[in-house]
């Protein structure tokens, strides 16, 4: 039986084993996928151990991805270019690394507003984390010839400007309202929203029409800052999507079929999002 994992700490929030044990199901695969708690001081000793478990690999959570990525003796162009890992698989004993973020951001951007590509406009990134980071190489991978990155922390902004280069330009967060009206695609990759908590507050009333708005969170689904983009008669993307297609890569990886993800998929998740606590 294949195995494989998703390691964080804390993990229980993760909804990872739903996605897989979906997958595993639905496949017919002899398999399992679990949560597996690991503190930071435990990651080295951990993913030195995988084969000794029986893991053909695992995904990496908050906080171990960067660490995940240094300890890997094997990177793809993806986890580079990100700076961290979100996926670990095992060949011929060597530990490799990959980050499926951006695969997963703009796979399901694309399914949901495939004209996006039409607008020649900057991309507006809210937040400069590492999921901004993802998702900043996935526009420039596709061909987007500007991106802005407005956060509270101009440090960190101008960190992913050094990073990916003149591709990318960093702006003040109290810039954002003015970033926002010419924008072809708006991305809030803060934390600002989750549980419901927080709005980044920005004034869609000044935004062009055909604008896309997208959250990578998703929990709740329709986060204040995508209602409000609603509201303004905006298309908007939730973060569900992003979450189930960057899980593609890795169950191909560890179980060796490609799934799919279906509208039962989603379904299923979404579900358990909204289910009473």
């Amino acid at each position: 039986m294949k195995r494989a994992c998703v390691i964080g700490w804390p993990i229980e929030h993760s909804r990872s084993p739903i996605i897989h044990g979906y997958w595993l199901r639905t496949l017919g695969i002899d398999g399992s996928y679990t949560r597996e708690p690991v503190k930071p001081e435990e990651l080295a000793g951990f993913l030195g151990s995988m084969k000794d478990r029986g893991l053909s690999g695992c995904n990496v959570t908050v906080p171990h991805k960067e660490a995940a990525l240094a300890l890997a003796q094997e990177r793809d162009g993806a986890a580079i270019a990100i700076g961290a890992a979100n996926t670990l698989w095992l060949d011929g004993g060597r530990l490799c690394a990959s980050n499926s973020d951006a695969y997963g951001y703009m796979t399901y951007l694309g399914l949901k507003v495939p004209t996006w590509v039409k607008r020649d406009a900057p991309v507006l990134i809210l937040g400069a984390g590492g999921a901004a980071r993802a998702i900043v190489h996935g526009f420039i991978e596709a061909g987007v010839s500007r991106v802005r990155v407005c956060n509270r922390s101009a440090a960190r902004s101008e960190d992913l400007v050094r990073h990916f280069g003149s591709r990318v330009e960093a702006c003040g967060w109290e810039k954002r309202n003015e970033a926002a009206q010419g924008a072809g695609v708006i991305v809030n990759t803060t934390t600002l929203g989750m549980k419901g908590q927080g709005d980044p507050d920005i004034d869609f009333d000044g935004v062009h029409p055909d604008t896309v708005v997208s959250d990578i969170v998703y929990v709740p689904l329709e986060t204040l800052f995508l209602a409000a983009a609603r509201r303004h008669g905006l298309v908007t993307v939730d973060g569900l999507g992003m979450l189930l297609h960057q899980a593609v890569p890795g169950f191909e990886k560890w179980f060796g079929v490609r799934p799919a993800v279906t509208d039962e998929l989603y379904d299923l998740v979404r579900a358990d999002i909204e289910r009473p606590s």
